[in-house]
């Protein structure tokens, strides 16, 4: 999805579900990292994580941009528009947009280990030495199984 598009996209959504125009710029922003979008209270502008785009597809993305038409209007029009405020979750309910966001998963390096005598499994995100560690468990001897990439 180009910018372009993003505007047109949520120009549609602002009149289908707030039956107001959206009159400032939609843009995407590739540094959000904990968030699907942020409405910026000085330009009135609203950026979007694409990454839930990508992650989540467009009828979660459309979910997003909900959210921060939620936070935009009411701004405008001089109401709560806080998270916190009633005015806020109100017309969250109303156009049924989400509170929040899920997080994005992300792929880690893990490395797995063994015990010799329990085979009680172990992850752990850094390698150490077997020789100077023991089983928790049951005081056995460990073995570096392998090294994986974990989606967390």
């Amino acid at each position: 999805m180009t910018e372009q598009e993003l505007q047109r996209h949520m120009e549609s959504v602002s009149l289908q579900f707030f039956q107001k125009t959206f009159q400032h710029q939609a843009k995407f922003n590739n540094r959000l990292r904990t968030t699907g979008g942020r409405y910026l209270l000085q330009s009135h502008d609203i950026e979007m994580n694409p990454r839930y785009l990508e992650n989540f597809g467009l009828d979660y993305f459309i979910g997003i941009m909900k959210h921060e038409l939620c936070h935009y209007h009411l701004h405008l029009e001089g109401k709560g528009y806080q998270h916190r405020d009633a005015d806020f979750r109100e017309l969250l309910a109303k156009v049924d947009a989400p509170r929040f966001c899920h997080a994005i998963p992300t792929a880690q390096k893990m490395h797995r280990y063994t015990c010799l005598s329990c085979q009680t499994e172990f992850l752990r995100k850094r390698r150490f030495d077997v020789n100077k560690y023991r089983c928790g468990r049951c005081n056995g001897r460990l073995a570096y199984t392998k090294e994986e990439i974990v989606n967390r």
